[in-house]
């Protein structure tokens, strides 16, 4: 087995790919017709960290929590698949979540080009429709994009064999151990 010189070298280079990648399937939508991002946040809370010792190595990624969501889905109340069992049981996602959404992606009620948000009708009309996109995610769930997980694969694979046997890396743990560690610190 080959030794490594520059084994933080290779590790960071892994994680700025996946990382690079993971913003450009957000701004690109791994869907074409409609990108994943909206506001650009879920995109610059994508962060990692890569440390080394002599038996060991830590990588960690982080992201907003309904990053998570994002790439591996949810499971609606009456349709929809998630890749990890998150599923809608009995509560809806607050509509209140959808109101900056809907105001940009312009689906808010505009006048003249101005946004109408005083208005009682205007304000009511936008309730409405944050309203009606809680009840559809909460009835057909979230789409897994996979925004994250594809480029985490593509990569892992192409580390070279010798360091994943070295350090007992399995991709599967590896990612497991990634996004329960964002979990706790998040919920925090």
């Amino acid at each position: 087995m080959a030794e490594f010189d520059n084994i933080q070298d290779l590790l960071n280079d892994f994680r700025d790919n996946v990382i690079r990648e993971a913003k450009q399937n957000l701004s690109s939508g791994l869907n074409r017709k409609y990108p994943i991002q909206a506001s650009g946040k879920l995109s610059k809370s994508l962060d990692s960290v890569v440390k080394e010792s002599k038996n060991s190595i830590q990588i960690s990624f982080e992201m907003e929590e309904y990053g998570v969501y994002q790439d591996r889905g949810v499971q609606g109340k009456k349709s929809g698949r998630s890749l990890d069992g998150y599923k809608y049981t009995n509560k809806m996602p607050p509509p209140s979540a959808f109101d900056k959404w809907v105001i940009r992606k312009g689906l808010a009620p505009r006048k003249k080009g101005k946004f109408t948000g005083r208005s009682i009708s205007s304000v009511g009309f936008r309730k409405s429709i944050t309203f009606l996109i809680a009840r559809s995610i909460y009835s057909k769930g979230i789409k897994p994009s996979l925004f994250f997980t594809k480029p985490f694969e593509k990569y892992f694979k192409r580390l070279p064999n010798e360091l994943v046997e070295k350090y007992g890396l399995d991709m599967e743990k590896l990612f497991n151990q990634i996004t329960d560690e964002n979990f706790k610190r998040l919920s925090k």
